[in-house]
């Protein structure tokens, strides 16, 4: 591991240099061109083999290693999202609009660097090497589960990811196993009342006053209909009825997101909200539609798998804490990957010591420590080379 760690070292401004080239120039799911373009012909140079358009806009790229042993994929994302970027540093977004606020550009870089370093030890290396590059994480229905009918994981013995995590300090390390990241689903619900004048509201039924109720009506769900020991999230995040002053709103649009761990809370919740939305409705003698969009479902990591990454990390110089992660409500279409063969997915710290404020994922200013690309790219790089020994 050390030859590795040195070769990491020494790719550190490369992989620098990596990320904020992909910063610069970032594409929104499902949308990407360029970027993997540029990702596969860097494994092409590395003279690794590469299949691109994998499930659309994907790119898999090999490594065979000179000794026998079994296959290993580590994935990274390179999606961007729908956000202006307000940091005014040299390598900000050229893109109006459009940056990278979640990490996804050091998750590309890392790999690539920790690529380039295991293609230098190839002769030494056990095994092969999958390297999975997916297109759109940010929208589902995501681009794990096309990667997959396209036969990313043929072949794959077990499987490796990380999210570099810029609210963490530096140093640490975080998983758990069995469940770490929530199903996410969405729902719409739209209100049909009847409108009118705003100086009558006895001759309308008020779309507003509807989905207030409504919206005060979900907050039951989770507080007394769901087991308090069962982590679940219910969040209406838009409430629109546009009018003049003087009108009452004949239709109201409410939209929201669900969370869940267990499968079966997350039907129940499903048909809860319906059951709520058709009683606040009937009783205000409205009409609705329900709409309700399953997402990414449960991060479930295998329970040796996640151990076997806590253990590696403590190999890695840079790392001064592991510890088992909380469970956490943010969704990952990583968890299709588990569904399929063994493996983990892992937290690492990426807060600068330096910052007064660590701004988060999906924030304007959203900005990650540089350094905990190579942290992390040792992490997977000890867990590839420990695999097979």
């Amino acid at each position: 591991m050390e030859k590795l760690f040195a070769l990491l070292d020494e790719n550190y401004g490369e992989i620098v240099r990596l990320r904020r080239h992909f910063h610069q120039y970032p594409e929104l799911s499902f949308q990407e061109v360029e970027t993997p373009k540029y990702i596969a012909d860097y494994h092409k140079q590395l003279g690794h083999d590469v299949r691109t358009g994998v499930g659309g806009r994907g790119v898999v790229a090999k490594l065979e290693g000179g000794k026998r042993g079994k296959t290993i994929a580590l994935r990274a994302d390179f999606d961007a999202l729908p956000i202006q970027e307000e940091r005014d540093v040299p390598y900000r977004s050229t893109v109006d609009g459009v940056m990278h606020a979640c990490g996804h550009d050091g998750h590309t870089a890392q790999l690539l660097g920790l690529a380039k370093a295991l293609n230098t030890m190839k002769d030494d290396l056990h095994g092969t090497v999958v390297f999975i590059h997916q297109h759109a994480e940010e929208v589902p229905p995501g681009g794990a589960i096309a990667m997959i009918e396209d036969g990313c994981l043929d072949g794959v013995d077990v499987i490796f990811g990380t999210h570099l995590w810029a609210t963490d300090p530096y140093g640490i390390v975080a998983t758990k196993p069995g469940p770490l990241m929530a199903a996410a689903d969405r729902f719409d619900i739209e209100v049909q009342g009847q409108g009118g004048h705003g100086a009558n509201p006895h001759t309308t039924k008020d779309s507003i006053v509807i989905g207030s109720q409504l919206v005060t009506n979900l907050q039951q769900i989770v507080s007394r209909r769901v087991n308090p020991q069962d982590p679940s999230v219910v969040t209406v995040a838009s409430f629109e009825a546009i009018n003049g002053f003087n009108i009452i709103a004949d239709r109201a649009t409410l939209t929201g997101t669900v969370r869940t761990f267990n499968e079966n809370t997350r039907t129940f919740i499903e048909k809860e909200i319906e059951r709520i939305t058709r009683g606040t409705c009937f009783a205000a003698d409205a009409m609705y539609n329900y709409t309700y969009s399953r997402g990414y479902p449960t991060l479930n990591n295998d329970e040796k798998m996640a151990e076997y990454i806590m253990e590696k990390a403590k190999y890695v110089p840079e790392v001064t804490d592991v510890h088992i992660a909380e469970p956490h409500m943010g969704g990952e279409d990583f968890a299709y990957y588990l569904q399929h063969v063994p493996g983990a997915f892992f937290f690492v710290g990426a807060a600068d010591p330096d910052w007064d404020v660590a701004y988060p994922h999906h924030h304007p200013k959203f900005s990650i420590y540089e350094k905990a690309m190579l942290l992390a790219a040792k992490v997977l790089g000890a867990a590839v080379l420990s695999y097979n020994r």
